[in-house]
């Protein structure tokens, strides 16, 4: 019964949204407001987003006055080059779209300048609680305002090609609830290393990841303000835990993603984003051209044995560009309708991304897996499910460097080891101390 009426009064919130505010009284279906939207989406998620405009503008849209016009951008670079000159006020710079998607580090220098909307001016505390908190919040930036409005999220998942490691337990006897901590995975690495014959057992498609998700989950962060710090006895845990099997061989560090190697056999499990479920085959093609069927499975993000239960999400959302009272309202009708739960799921069905609202998760999904025929996805999307219910989320923060930082620690990282298991390979003497100062002199 008490969901019965959570159901019932999320959707008379969402009707009041969408018919009940006053400021409909600006809009005239006899002369509709037009709006641009700009995003980057490709493949099903285009396809799919298609669909929903066209269904957009048939029925809300045509009822209240509202089109909603598409211009799909081919990739996220060059929507990001078009966003900077408009930014920037760049001659020649494309005119500004009505709405369009992005990344919260993105809205900043949109903000910064009054260019873009708060949508707490347009969401009541009442429709904002339909949502998953931390993914509102994660659109939040400067001066607290809510810029960025989630339309689709992921986080970070343990892929394990099972039928490997199933067949590497049978012959010794490992563990498999070693999976659930990096301690274990690293204690795995070097078992598999031993028993294949020097094929490595794990990867993180984000080594940056691996350490700022791993010190929230530690409760301490590897940012300082604005800046990494690399300092302390949990970053100095966080890197020893991985150093042993990285030099000795049990981990690959690779200039890639792990996916392309979990096709070739090269890879027993690894750490990725949600959304790359898609890359993973049910198949290996080995170096001499055989071919095996195998199975993979999805299990929750691992956490350090002292460590909670904390993962990383992510994801782009929705922006609404500063321009009349009437663009504004129009744009956030649109932005209320497609984020709800009923078009949210039609959206994500085909990925590997992650609804945004509360009742998505807590009601729909249980019966949209039932109906999946993409076993891949249904996986993923079951494991995402119970993170839901037993991890808390965390949000990188947002200010201007934060990608630079983030790619020169990437880069930094790889160099690091990478050095050092070429000294160990080559009979020298490799020091914890000396790498750990090595990585912290970045």
């Amino acid at each position: 019964m008490r969901r019965v009426l959570q159901c019932i009064l999320s959707v008379g919130v969402m009707l009041i949204a969408l018919c009940g505010c006053s400021n409909k009284s600006l809009l005239d279906p006899k002369d509709p407001v037009t709006l641009t939207m700009w995003h980057n989406y490709g493949g099903d998620m285009q396809a799919t987003m298609d669909i929903l405009i066209d269904e957009f503008n048939s029925t809300i849209g045509k009822e209240q006055g509202i089109v909603i016009n598409v211009t799909t951008i081919s990739s996220s670079a060059e929507l990001n080059k078009s966003l900077d000159m408009i930014a920037n006020g760049d001659p020649g710079a494309p005119e500004m779209p009505d709405i369009f998607t992005g990344y919260p580090k993105e809205a900043i220098k949109f903000q910064e300048k009054g260019m873009l909307v708060d949508l707490d001016d347009y969401f009541t505390k009442e429709e904002l609680e339909l949502y998953v908190e931390s993914f509102v919040e994660e659109g939040r930036i400067a001066d607290g305002g809510l810029y960025v409005f989630p339309i689709a999220k992921s986080t970070e998942v343990l892929y394990v090609n099972q039928t490997l490691f199933d067949r590497f337990v049978t012959a010794t006897g490992a563990d498999p609830a070693l999976l659930e901590t990096f301690e274990g995975i690293a204690q795995l690495s070097l078992m598999y290393y031993n028993y294949s014959g020097g094929k490595q057992f794990y990867a993180a498609d984000s080594w940056f990841n691996f350490s700022e998700v791993g010190m929230a989950q530690l409760n301490d962060s590897i940012f300082d303000g604005e800046a990494l710090s690399l300092e302390g006895e949990n970053y100095e845990y966080i890197f020893n835990t991985i150093y042993t099997p990285a030099v000795e061989g049990g981990v690959i560090i690779y200039d890639g993603y792990s996916s392309d190697l979990s096709k070739t056999g090269d890879l027993v499990c690894s750490t990725g984003s949600s959304a790359g479920i898609l890359f993973y085959g049910d198949t290996i093609t080995y170096n001499d051209g055989t071919v095996e069927n195998v199975e993979y499975n999805i299990l929750s993000y691992p956490t350090f044995e002292n460590g909670s239960n904390v993962a990383l999400q992510r994801g782009g959302g929705l922006m609404v560009s500063k321009s009349d009272e009437k663009s504004e309202y129009a744009a956030s009708v649109f932005v209320k309708w497609i984020t709800a739960s009923t078009q949210n799921m039609k959206f994500i069905e085909k990925t590997g991304y992650l609804p945004v609202t509360k009742k998505a998760f807590e009601e729909d999904m249980i019966d949209h897996l039932e109906n999946l025929e993409d076993v891949r996805i249904k996986k993923m999307l079951t494991s995402v499910l119970a993170m839901y219910e037993e991890y808390s989320f965390f949000t990188a923060p947002n200010y201007s460097s934060f990608d630079d930082d983030s790619d020169e620690y990437e880069e930094h990282f790889k160099s690091v080891l990478s050095d050092a298991r070429y000294e160990y390979l080559a009979g020298k003497e490799v020091s914890f101390a000396d790498v750990l100062s090595n990585m912290r002199r970045k």
